[in-house]
């Protein structure tokens, strides 16, 4: 049976779409963005927070995220599990952002999921990060430790929010780990003949 692992990239391009209809209409980041004040009477805003970007930078570097690493994941663990970790985890990225921030937008938590369960699964894939290749779990540490400085030295950035989608992404990854880690390859067994040794020793 053919498999179509393409809704990372859907996801990638609905999200662009999101993103010129902010352009166009003001008032929709101010109706779907997530404010802690209104959250209670706003539930929807607990997702539809994670579409909205609120610049092209910001917007790039979620959807390079987002491409990359969910294709990726997608292909392991199949497209039902993924759309799940994408929605559970930016969910979950939502609500830990309400106490310490008073507005929200973006993917990132939910893509920090993806990133803390793809490197779960595959600790050794190869990623760049500032310039330098390492292994996917070395890049996570990096990611998780600038996200925790970030919140001693607030930049603009939810970073609790990241850390929240992460700490969910890592969760799901031990809980797949048994059907999707990554296998080592089996090492084959010589099987090493006496009796030829002896005849080789012999001829010399």
């Amino acid at each position: 049976m053919r498999h179509n692992y393409w809704s990372a990239l859907w996801l990638s391009f609905f999200i662009f779409l999101i993103f010129i209809l902010q352009n166009i209409l003001n008032n929709i980041t101010d109706i779907f963005i997530l404010d802690s004040s209104l959250y209670f009477t706003r539930p929807w805003t607990l997702i539809t927070a994670i579409f909205l970007h609120s610049n092209i930078q910001h917007l790039f570097y979620n959807l390079f995220g987002l491409a990359l690493f969910g294709t990726i994941l997608e292909y392991i663990i199949g497209t039902k599990k993924f759309l799940k970790l994408f929605f559970i985890a930016g969910l979950i990225a939502s609500l830990a952002s309400i106490p310490f921030y008073s507005r929200v937008l973006g993917a990132s938590g939910a893509i920090f999921g993806i990133i803390g369960t793809l490197a779960m699964l595959r600790p050794r894939l190869m990623v760049w990060v500032y310039g330098m290749p390492m292994p996917m779990i070395v890049a996570l540490f990096i990611w998780g430790i600038g996200d925790l400085l970030g919140i001693l030295a607030p930049s603009g950035t939810a970073n609790i929010a990241h850390l929240a989608g992460m700490a969910y992404g890592i969760f799901v990854g031990f809980k797949y780990r048994k059907n999707f880690a990554e296998k080592k390859p089996k090492k084959e067994k010589v099987h090493i003949d006496e009796g030829k040794v002896k005849e080789w020793e012999k001829s010399f």
